[in-house]
């Protein structure tokens, strides 16, 4: 069965639509087959998946509302070679649709049974608030990918995350955790990026990646023509990073260890 992961995070501009398509293009480098969910209505991951949002039959509105089955709305990566679930601004209405569904938080998960063992890895990119999208994200995962800045105030949106994991974890998902921290945007060059740090490392043990995203130019550009960065300059610094990240978390998936007790940021 594939490992679903929601890469969520409730403060906005952390790299949260970098990071999910940029990892499912390098865990799509490794031979992995990857689906990656594009749960955010601007569609940015659809778009930088080399996917136009705005020319689909099909999208994850469509699903979570019950109009098609998942099979029917997937499309391919150009670029990437994974496949995606694409969204667009139809999929603002959905929050408010499927309020008078039923099971309404777990729409997602329920659509994701009849293909789940279909790939090995299935990204999900999260809006950054919390709503019923998110929720039906954290309700179908398997852990919670966090990317984050090492600045001050990226501390206190780290904590508010975990709270909801926690709340989502007691309510919705048991079986809920968080599967790792990712440093983004690193500058070794800043003090406050070392104290960010050891203090992550102090919440979160070894759920830190080692690898760190640093700042790079290639991997902002890559989005505007509609790549991965693997696919816009393989020999940067960013594409050289994700590569590492996928490599990291294909190892953890390999010597599975016992899931560690959530943990508390303050």
């Amino acid at each position: 069965m594939g490992n679903v992961y929601a890469i969520a995070n409730q403060k906005g501009g952390v790299g949260k639509t970098t990071t999910c398509v940029n990892l499912a293009a390098s865990l799509a480098a490794t031979k992995k087959r990857v689906l990656l969910i594009d749960l955010d209505p601007q569609g940015n991951a659809t778009m930088g998946s080399g996917v136009d949002k705005n020319s689909q039959e099909f999208t994850i509105y469509d699903v979570l509302v019950g109009l098609t089955r998942c099979e029917n709305a997937l499309q391919k990566s150009p670029d990437g070679h994974y496949m995606v679930l694409p969204a667009n601004g139809d999929l603002t209405a959905a929050e408010v649709e499927m309020l008078t569904l039923d099971n309404k938080e777990y729409r997602l998960k329920t659509a994701l049974s009849s293909i789940r063992n279909s790939f090995d890895y299935i990204l999900i990119d999260c809006p950054p608030s919390l709503n019923m999208l998110t929720v039906n994200a954290l309700a179908a995962c398997d852990g919670v990918i966090i990317p984050m800045q090492c600045e001050y105030y990226a501390l206190e949106g780290v904590s508010a995350l975990v709270n909801t994991i926690n709340t989502i974890q007691n309510a919705l998902n048991p079986n809920l955790r968080i599967e790792g921290v990712l440093r983004t945007m690193y500058d070794p060059r800043n003090s406050l990026t070392g104290d960010v740090s050891a203090e992550l490392s102090h919440h979160f043990g070894d759920r830190v990646y080692r690898t760190c995203v640093p700042r790079n130019v290639r991997l902002a550009e890559a989005p505007s023509f509609g790549k991965p960065v693997l696919a816009y300059d393989k020999t940067s610094k960013g594409a050289m990073a994700y590569i590492a990240l996928a490599g990291e978390i294909i190892r953890r998936n390999d010597t599975p260890t016992p899931t560690p007790e959530l943990a508390t940021a303050s």
